[in-house]
């Protein structure tokens, strides 16, 4: 969730009903078209459509067009991979997670469950439903988890993202082989529910004050599967 209370007014997410907006495509980590936005929060589309514009001006968020099996295509939101609340990069929970890190030795056993519990919260977190390819929705969900990503150009079949911020810095610091096994499970996760076939095929850790992790991915397909139908009038 967006944290009100470190955003400065003069930020377009000080005014309420963008910063829901901003924390519930944070909380859907995929793409979401107007209408499904404005239901949510019980306002009219025409209305929300307008705070995601002016969201998108300020670079917090992205919109494409999804096409339909019948009339125009609609407007499919997402959060932006360089979106900064407040002009800060996001950080995740820096005390607590800090003191997890602290608490789990790093031996070899205890990776691997590291690992295996990342692998299920991956698992958890994973969008169930996108319109987009897996690529694009592995991107989006990596960007609404504060990774900001950033597409490199492909290696071998390979999608290679490069990631532009660690929101568990402070945690990393602490234990960065034990985080960073984490993170590498939860990636797993993710890629179990939004590419099954596909395989994290590296991972590599960096400095979390400078970022620039990597992470390849074989087997994930650029193409969307299929659409569904959405008045977004």
């Amino acid at each position: 969730m967006v944290d009100l209370t470190a955003i400065p007014a003069e930020s377009v997410l000080a005014q309420p009903t963008r910063a829901q907006l901003f924390a519930l495509l944070a909380e859907f980590k995929r793409p979401a078209g107007t209408v499904e936005l404005a239901e949510r929060l019980g306002r009219h589309p025409n209305g929300v459509r307008l705070h995601l514009e002016r969201m998108q001006e300020a670079g917090f968020v992205t919109r494409s067009r999804a096409a339909q099996p019948m009339g125009r295509p609609r407007d499919a939101w997402a959060i932006a991979p360089d979106a900064r609340p407040g002009g800060q990069a996001p950080s995740a929970y820096a005390e607590l997670g800090r003191w997890l890190a602290r608490a789990i030795p790093a031996g070899r056993g205890r990776l691997r469950q590291v690992e295996a519990v990342g692998r299920e919260i991956g698992r958890e977190t994973a969008p169930r439903a996108s319109e987009a390819s897996p690529e694009e929705t592995m991107h989006t969900t990596l960007a609404a988890l504060g990774l900001q990503p950033h597409r490199d150009p492909p290696q071998g079949g390979c999608v290679i993202y490069t990631l532009g911020n660690c929101p568990y810095r402070d945690a990393v610091r602490e234990n960065q082989e034990v985080v960073c096994t984490l993170h590498r499970g939860l990636t797993r996760g993710l890629l179990d529910v939004i590419e099954p076939h596909a395989k994290l095929a590296g991972f590599v850790p960096r400095d979390p004050d400078v970022a620039g992790c990597l992470i390849k991915l074989e087997g994930v397909s650029t193409l969307a599967l299929s659409t569904v139908g959405e008045d977004d009038a």
